[in-house]
């Protein structure tokens, strides 16, 4: 009986069915003490970095899943495309990657670093950590057409529902996820249009509260800077914390995304269990977060035979 469970799950690894929690164990065991310092490092030095590295890793697994296509150098790669124009932190993930080759030699997937160093970003901003399950390989495609599955800062909420549904998260996962924003920035060119002629009425979107209005024109005024970055949680952009649900419900959110997770019901009453709201059963953001990080992590990867360990981080071997 040993032995027939024992070859299930040899069949397992080698077809690439599931990462696991400690997969470096023996092979690798500094792995996440590098990881950890190359990202304490970064975001001591740059703040801006643990948003950069989060978003890098949404942006990996939502393309082909998360495999590092992200993080490929070429004319056409996913790097190029419009989305990820904006993107930052990917010296940090060449960082750690030089310094596992040392440790141990084409042995820990780029894969593997971007889904650590999602999670210590989470915990240098003050968020609780996660057990992360490790084993992806590196995938081989990289290509810059691929990202129109990632969500977009305008996308209606039926259309972010169905591309979660679509890698296989639930609404829940949708709101958790998003309070990613509780870090960040974002350039005025994203949602500007929000604040002066939304969809062709000469009007402010009518779902920003007045009173904040100002303060987003003042900093983004009508043909300007459209590379200004302004936070994403205002009066919090800092800390990875649930003010990011409060701004929500305050009709605060910069993004016409994030706004509309509080105008529809079946994303509100996650953004309300998130922030406690009496009546409902309530849900801790920091806990529920790293599940969804988990699952979302999980996407469509390559385990045992597939893909590869790439020996840099920025081109297939």
């Amino acid at each position: 009986m040993f032995s027939l469970i024992l070859l299930a799950t040899l069949v397992n690894l080698a077809l690439g069915q599931g990462t696991r929690v400690g997969f470096y164990q023996t092979s690798c065991p500094r792995v996440e003490s590098i990881v950890q310092s190359a990202v304490r490092s970064a975001v001591d030095s740059n703040p801006t970095i643990a948003p950069g590295l989060l978003r890098m890793f949404f942006h990996d697994c939502f393309v082909n899943g998360c495999d590092a296509s992200i993080l490929i150098d070429g004319s056409s790669s996913e790097k190029t495309a419009g989305p990820n124009s904006f993107l930052r932190g990917f010296e940090v993930i060449d960082a750690a990657k030089t310094q596992l080759e040392t440790a141990c030699p084409e042995v820990v997937s780029c894969a593997d670093i971007l889904a650590l160093a999602a999670r210590d970003s989470v915990v240098q901003t003050g968020g609780t950590g996660w057990s992360v399950p490790l084993g992806r390989r590196d995938g081989l495609v990289s290509r810059a057409a691929d990202t129109a599955s990632l969500p977009a800062f305008n996308d209606p909420i039926n259309v972010l529902i169905s591309k979660f549904t679509d890698k296989g998260l639930n609404i829940q996962d949708l709101v958790a996820l998003s309070g990613a924003h509780t870090i960040g920035t974002a350039a005025c060119a994203l949602f500007s249009y929000r604040l002066y002629n939304y969809n062709n009425t000469n009007a402010p979107d009518p779902n920003i509260d007045p009173a904040f209005l100002p303060t987003l024109q003042n900093l983004c005024p009508n043909g300007g800077d459209g590379s200004r970055r302004v936070d994403l949680d205002t009066g919090s952009a800092g800390r990875f914390d649930n003010s990011y649900y409060a701004n929500l419900r305050n009709m605060r959110g910069v993004l016409e995304s994030d706004s509309a997770l509080w105008n529809d019901t079946r994303t509100q009453r996650f953004v309300q269990r998130f922030l406690g709201v009496r009546g409902l059963l309530g849900l801790t953001f920091n806990v529920e977060f790293g599940r969804s990080m988990v699952r979302m992590g999980n996407v469509e990867v390559k385990t045992g035979t597939q893909g590869e360990i790439r020996r840099v981080c920025t081109a297939i071997n």
